[in-house]
Parts: structure tokens; C-alpha cells; sequence
């Protein structure tokens, strides 16, 4: 059996945190990088830990090297100044493509955000299909955290036109191992989701470039999963399971700013 090497970028964030032990598989080998403490390796767990930045050109291409796909996590995981976000997820993921494209790996899977489309709403008639909207939507970022996402989603578009290299983005909604709010209830994305999510990524065929909306089969959404299911995702998670248990959910108003546009309240708070 040919082993297959993963890098993950980011790896100590909650994201990579929860995806770890549920990309782990027999003839697979995760090596994890991020500059906090991701942990040593756990017993019979074949992970290789790199105390690294992405941000660093030489840490990233040594990283890069041997491996067969890289899932990039990495990055600020929220609003900060323009400087932030231009510095470490824009620069940042230039410098991850680079590094994959001179290493040759054939395949990148991006986390993007909801942010990168934050301000399309339920109303968006010119984009919904069949109710729902597209995961190929352009962009309409509701902060600088979603202009950084949308373009690294740009970035990712060019490797793959110049380069050849299959690259699928994530347009990542509330990730959290529950749903807590009532905007939770469309927009959530399971741990479990987002690895059978990322495991679609990883084997997509043929090679292309691809946005997806990252979230759970939820009752109540209004995104389009065709594209994700085309290259194999089967979400097995639904947050209306844990709607009794949300406070304010009885009371679910889809025409309330915080579940009429994508992006909810970011698209009101103040930007930096």
C-alpha cells in the first residue's frame, strides 16, 4: 500500500484540533503544523509535528516536501486590522500555494469562510437555485477577515488555472461541536461533517478548482449542496436534532439580518 502524507496547516486551531483524530487512517500520515503546541503524537497515531509558522517561505516549503496534499487551515480566525489579514491569510496562503507548487503537490484544500459572501442574502434572486443558494456565488465579503478569504479563494483559482493544481475551497459556516444559536441552525457544520467534507476534497476527481459551502445537512438551510455532494460529500449531521435545546429557536425569524444575509452579525460589527 502507497502511504499517503497530509499536511495540515493550523494544526493546533479547533478546526484542525477536531479534524485530526477523524482524518487518522491505515496508511496515512498527518503531519501537523502550527506554531502553538499541537501535541505529541497519540499512541499507535502516525502524525509527524512540525513547530512552524505557514508564514515563514522556508518553514512551509521543508514542510511541503513528500507530501501528497496539503489542508490549510492556518491563518487569523476572525476580524482584525486590514494589516493582520493581508499579512498572515492573504500573504500567508500565497506563500502555502507556492510552496505547493514547487514541491508538486497535486492537491489543496483551502478554508475559506461564509465571510467571503457574508452580504448575499435570502433574496439574492439573480444567484438562488431551487430555493438555495449556489456555492459558487461570487464574492460580497462582510469584513476584512471575509475579503482576506475571498482572496485566498482568488489565489487558489490562479494555482489551478496556471498550475494545474486540484484545489477545493470551503466556504466554512458555525463550526462548533453543538449549534448554540438560532443562526446555528442553518449554518452549522459538524465536526463530523467537516471531515467527511475534507475527505471529499482530498479524493475529488478530476482535478479542478471547486467552492463548497461548508455545513452540515441542516434542516433549515438555504445553501446549496449539489456541489459538494457531486464530488462525494454525504453530511450525516442536521442541527435541527438540537433546536429544543436553543434558546430563541421557537422564535426563528428568517427575515431577521442575522438569518437573511450569509455572513449574520458580522456584517454589523465594526471592521479591524
Amino acid at each position: 500500500m502507497t502511504r499517503q502524507r497530509i499536511l495540515i496547516t493550523g494544526a493546533a486551531g479547533r478546526l484542525g484540533r477536531e479534524l485530526r483524530p477523524r482524518l487518522a487512517r491505515p496508511g496515512r500520515t498527518l503531519r501537523l503544523l502550527d506554531i502553538a503546541e499541537v501535541g505529541p503524537p497519540a499512541p499507535g497515531e502516525d502524525a509527524e509535528i512540525v513547530r512552524a509558522s505557514f508564514t515563514d517561505p522556508e518553514a512551509i516549503d521543508a514542510a511541503c516536501r513528500d507530501v501528497d496534499a496539503v489542508l490549510h487551515l492556518g491563518g487569523l480566525a476572525g476580524e482584525a486590522t486590514w494589516e493582520r489579514i493581508a499579512e498572515t491569510n492573504v500573504k500567508g496562503t500565497l506563500r502555502v500555494l507556492e510552496a505547493v507548487r514547487r514541491r508538486r503537490v497535486p492537491r489543496v484544500v483551502l478554508a475559506s469562510s461564509i465571510h467571503a459572501v457574508g452580504f448575499h442574502t435570502r433574496g439574492a434572486m439573480d444567484y438562488m437555485v431551487d430555493g438555495t443558494l449556489p456555492a459558487d456565488v461570487p464574492p460580497r465579503p462582510d469584513t476584512y477577515y471575509g475579503v482576506g478569504k475571498a482572496a485566498c479563494e482568488a489565489l487558489g483559482s490562479l494555482y489551478h488555472s496556471r498550475f494545474g493544481i486540484d484545489v477545493t475551497c470551503l466556504r466554512i459556516g458555525a463550526f462548533r461541536t453543538l449549534p448554540l444559536a438560532p443562526e446555528d441552525l442553518a449554518v452549522w457544520l459538524s465536526p463530523g461533517d467537516a471531515a467527511r467534507l475534507v475527505e471529499a476534497g482530498l479524493r475529488a476527481a478530476p482535478a479542478g478548482f471547486r467552492v463548497l459551502w461548508g455545513i452540515s445537512g441542516n434542516t433549515r438551510r438555504w445553501w446549496s449542496l449539489k456541489e459538494a455532494e457531486a464530488i462525494g460529500y454525504h453530511p450525516e449531521d442536521d442541527a435541527e436534532r438540537y433546536a429544543a435545546s436553543i434558546p430563541g429557536a421557537t422564535a426563528y425569524d428568517p427575515a431577521d439580518p442575522r438569518n437573511h444575509r450569509v455572513g449574520g452579525g458580522f456584517c454589523t460589527m465594526p471592521l479591524g
